[in-house]
């Protein structure tokens, strides 16, 4: 049965329910057409392909022609799930007109349900700007990769009272913006308990505690594709890193050994085609 396509008011449906809510990052059409039949309800085509896909040291490299060729494919593949295109660094800090073009094209060009931008007070008026438009808005703050920098590195947020209370006046002026969704990431479970509790958006989380509305996992992390590092809060659910390698061992030992191809992977000459076949060879000897 083909599920019915998940929209915004869904998403506040199953947050008035108390029914969390699942939601993976993916950045291709095969992983997609996965994420979409194991009944997926959003994905998120991040940034974080600069590192998974493109073997960048951050997400900082990420442009906005990589974002939307990624986010086409993905809208392919998952055609009922909530996608969410991510704004890539200096996609939107210039201005609000900038803003407002970048993620007026997720949409024109990617057919995005929403897009993510990081960042809390700061980015208010760049929130604002996009509602405006027309355009569902995804609040991201916490530990936000675009502006690790200034963070320290990529290191958890809101340990501290002084911290945790930046990250409260955060979500609430992401709420006061207008943005629909929020999204925390590396904070205490117990910040993201009441966080959740106050906002009248659905808020999730990514190493933020089991209180939120639903989780998110970069899906490269979960199923052990990405071998660089894996984050304290990621489960992996398989390790199709180490099944991949084995059969790529497979496959070469396989030729090395002359046992593939096999006869049953061979195309034979027609039958009837033998003697023709064999005089015209002929003619090249």
């Amino acid at each position: 049965m083909t599920r019915k396509k998940i929209s915004i008011n869904d998403l506040y449906t199953k947050k008035a329910a108390g029914e969390k809510v699942s939601w993976l990052t993916c950045y291709d059409f095969p992983t997609a057409q996965f994420q979409e039949a194991a009944g997926i309800e959003m994905i998120l085509v991040g940034d974080s392909m600069g590192m998974c896909v493109y073997g960048y040291e951050s997400t900082v490299p990420v442009t906005m022609d990589q974002c939307i060729v990624h986010t086409e494919a993905v809208r392919r593949g998952a055609p009922t799930a909530f996608v969410i295109g991510d704004m890539p660094f200096m996609s939107y800090q210039e201005s609000d007109q900038v803003a407002v073009a970048n993620a007026g094209r997720f949409l024109k060009e990617a057919y995005v349900d929403a897009i993510k931008l990081e960042g809390g007070v700061r980015t208010v008026s760049r929130i604002k700007a996009i509602v405006d438009a027309g355009i569902v808005v995804c609040g991201h703050i916490g530990l936000t990769p675009q502006s690790s920098g200034q963070l320290g590195g990529h290191k958890a947020q809101g340990r501290t009272t002084e911290s945790a209370e930046l990250v409260i006046k955060d979500a609430l002026a992401i709420q006061q913006a207008g943005a629909h969704l929020l999204l925390l990431e590396a904070i205490p479970p117990e910040l993201s308990a009441f966080i959740t509790k106050k906002l009248d958006i659905p808020v999730y989380g990514i190493g933020a505690g089991i209180e939120t509305d639903g989780q998110l996992l970069i899906v490269s992390d979960m199923i052990g594709q990405f071998q660089a590092f894996t984050p304290k809060f990621v489960r992996k659910y398989c390790d199709v890193g180490e099944i991949i390698t084995q059969a790529f061992r497979a496959y070469r030992e396989d030729v090395k050994k002359e046992t593939f191809p096999a006869d049953e992977h061979c195309y034979h000459i027609l039958e009837g085609e033998e003697k023709r076949f064999s005089e015209m060879l002929d003619k090249f000897n």
